[in-house]
């Protein structure tokens, strides 16, 4: 019985996937820094040849779309991980903007380049799913009278995305630091129609489960 699968194939394999995920780690940390960075620079900084990461990414546009696809993954996965069966609008809103805190910085960089190079349609494209979410979150909140329903929850979704970005660039500047996220979620709590002393309430809240549900 043959094999496909040969040990220097294996180990071919294994070098490329690492090769892979250097290349894609260096590319978000100099672009964030950097956003004309050349391909050249990335992979010097990476320590790849340039066939190697021309190998993986023959453009600089196979390699920001790549970026953008990881970024909106993370940011679906923040959402999930937010999730729980019985929480109400109010809650669940606040755990999906203290979830996705961490990878602001991530749907920053998406943004800014998307919309350089890939195009608002493929940058609408990449969101759609985690905007679906937030949209479902927020037609829940406007039927149950939690949310203000002066806009239809699709432009309420994108002016949350706008808050997003911004509070993501003046953190990542460090002009105003919200290391965990709670000043941002109380200010989504209050962009969409919460009486501001009642949304710090509720992100103290979640916060404190957070510890609790971590300590226990």
């Amino acid at each position: 019985m043959q094999t496909t699968d040969t040990p220097g194939r294996t180990v071919q394999r294994r070098d490329a996937h690492s090769n892979r995920r250097r290349i894609l780690a260096t590319a978000r940390r100099i672009l964030r820094v950097d956003p004309d960075a050349s391909l050249d620079s990335i992979s010097q900084a990476a320590g790849v040849a340039r066939r190697t990461l021309y190998g993986h990414f023959p453009s600089r546009h196979a390699l920001i779309a790549d970026l953008a696809r990881e970024a909106s993954h993370e940011l679906r996965q923040a959402f999930a991980a937010a999730r729980t069966t019985d929480a109400d609008p109010m809650e669940t809103m606040t755990r999906m903007v203290l979830a996705a805190w961490p990878v602001g910085d991530q749907y920053r960089m998406l943004i800014a380049l998307g919309r350089r190079h890939l195009g608002e349609d493929a940058i609408r494209t990449t969101l759609a799913p985690a905007r679906a979410e937030a949209v479902a979150t927020l037609r829940r909140g406007q039927r149950e009278g939690v949310f203000a329903d002066h806009l239809p929850a699709p432009v309420l979704a994108q002016a949350l995305e706008a808050l997003m970005l911004a509070l993501a660039e003046e953190n990542a500047a460090c002009t105003w630091a919200d290391p965990t996220g709670e000043a941002a979620a109380t200010a989504f709590l209050i962009a969409v129609g919460v009486a501001p002393q009642a949304a710090a309430l509720q992100v103290q809240d979640v916060v404190r489960q957070g510890r609790e549900a971590g300590a226990g």
